[in-house]
């Protein structure tokens, strides 16, 4: 009962704070007993970020790539998840690519700088970008990585973590309020159907031409 009076405390505060610079009011939240904690999920071409101390951004990246970035002062931070379009066969991609990479880290830094964290405060680390399809020649992943690494440099912007490519998908927890992320390598071949949600948003992208939003430590496993 005690929970339930709590969970919806913190609706209501979300709902007073979504029209707040820069929170972001969550779309899949839920309380997991095993971390004691409420884990907000973030979709591929999704962002989010937060105020709330007990919250947990979680993530499943295959070739897509997340930033996670806060404000180390006042533990306000959020993640972001997107993916380039692949762009074979198809004429204007390099035009593409920088509206969707761009705006995906755009949307997420702009938001925490209007919380009041100064630009050279942001604390940021990005992860993904891996070659996750068996004898695929794509170079999406690859792609990603290289995009927002020379992103953050145009910027004049250092992550403090850099964790992407690699051959297997990666699921990503992180907490704004202390900067810890958990990185978990996803090796078993089950796995996989954790990426559906990238697979149909790739699926997806081929068939759009605009992007679309929807709203410490680090600990290595695997």
């Amino acid at each position: 009962m005690a929970e339930k009076a709590k969970n919806a405390d913190v609706r209501e505060r979300r709902k007073q704070n979504s029209g707040a610079a820069g929170i972001i009011a969550p779309t899949h939240r839920f309380f997991d007993g095993r971390l004691k904690a409420w884990l907000v999920k973030v979709l591929p071409g999704n962002h989010y970020i937060t105020d709330d101390p007990q919250e947990i951004i979680v993530t499943v990246l295959g070739s897509c790539v997340a930033a996670c970035i806060r404000d180390p002062k006042t533990g306000i931070g959020g993640m972001n998840h997107f993916m380039l379009p692949d762009g074979r066969g198809r004429e204007g991609v390099a035009g593409e690519a920088m509206r969707y990479g761009h705006y995906a880290m755009e949307v997420l830094i702009n938001g925490i700088l209007s919380t009041g964290c100064p630009r050279d405060r942001l604390e940021i680390k990005v992860f993904g970008g891996g070659h996750v399809i068996a004898g695929s020649s794509s170079m999406v992943g690859g792609n990603n990585a290289q995009f927002v690494h020379d992103y953050l440099a145009d910027e004049g912007l250092s992550p403090i973590v850099s964790d992407l490519g690699g051959n297997y998908p990666r699921r990503i927890e992180y907490s704004p309020a202390t900067g810890k992320v958990k990185r978990l390598l996803l090796k078993r071949q089950e796995d996989k159907e954790l990426l559906r949600d990238e697979f149909v948003f790739r699926k997806k992208m081929a068939e759009k031409k605009e992007p679309e939003d929807s709203g410490g430590d680090i600990e290595l496993f695997g």
